[in-house]
């Protein structure tokens, strides 16, 4: 455990389960308090909060749907209240209603921009002024390798990263001048929930495009992000690390 966070407040959305966790844990072991947000899972949530304390972090979490504008604004209002500032923002909940584009039906379409890039703008929104008035902050959205290289049966996931993305750059050029920074982590393949349900065959597919011929570890992603809330990243802002085993080569 090292201390380049300590004394930073970080907010973390979708943290209860796989690449969320490891994130918030991974800023945790950093020095970090954490705030974060989760949608379904009470238990996870509520176990986290354990393992964060159990490291001696202050930790709280907010049931939220990450899609909802007035959430945000109130959860962040919260957590300035509880911490008095916010330092790290990591955007990271995301949902997936995969299918093809002639079969996909406009619900599943708006869920999952909602969900993935509304989200974004709405946690993003609800932190700036706080940061701009802080002088300093970091804001890590997580996208994905498909939002740079696109694929088949998930146009809906597919548009919202590489959304999130576009807004990574715009936001960073924004906000640059008052010393914050804002960047993207673009996971490829990562084992979580999410693969756990695709069979033998499918994994073989997706392994047969990957170079390094393994899915990620989501404490793989988690350390790219840690890295980029420090200030060992102090001068990078408005780009997009991809951590997908080399599929986006």
């Amino acid at each position: 455990m090292g201390n380049k966070l300590a004394q930073k407040i970080a907010l973390v959305t979708g943290a209860s389960r796989g690449i969320g966790r490891s994130i918030a844990l991974a800023l945790a072991d950093e020095g970090a308090d954490i705030a974060f947000t989760y949608r379904t899972s009470t238990e996870s949530a509520e176990a986290l909060v354990q393992e964060l304390q159990a490291k001696g972090r202050k930790a709280v979490c907010y049931q939220s749907d990450a899609s909802d504008f007035t959430q945000a604004i109130e959860i962040a209002q919260n957590i300035i209240k509880e911490f008095g500032r916010i330092d790290i923002l990591v955007n990271n909940a995301g949902i997936t209603r995969d299918g093809l584009l002639m079969r996909m039906s406009e619900q599943d379409w708006d869920a999952v921009i909602a969900g993935n890039l509304k989200s974004v703008f709405n946690y993003s929104k609800a932190v700036c002024r706080q940061m701009m008035s802080q002088h300093q902050g970091k804001i890590i959205n997580i996208s994905s390798v498909v939002g740079i290289i696109g694929n088949p049966g998930q146009a809906n996931y597919v548009a919202s990263k590489a959304g999130v993305i576009g807004l990574t750059k715009s936001m960073a050029k924004e906000l640059a001048s008052r010393n914050i920074q804002v960047n993207a982590v673009a996971p490829g393949f990562v084992n979580t929930d999410m693969t756990e349900k695709l069979n033998e065959k499918q994994k073989e597919a997706i392994l047969s495009l990957i170079p390094l011929k393994r899915m990620a570890k989501p404490e793989e992603i988690a350390s790219v992000v840690r890295f980029l809330a420090s200030d060992d990243a102090g001068y990078m802002t408005g780009q997009v690390l991809c951590v997908d085993g080399g599929m986006a080569m």
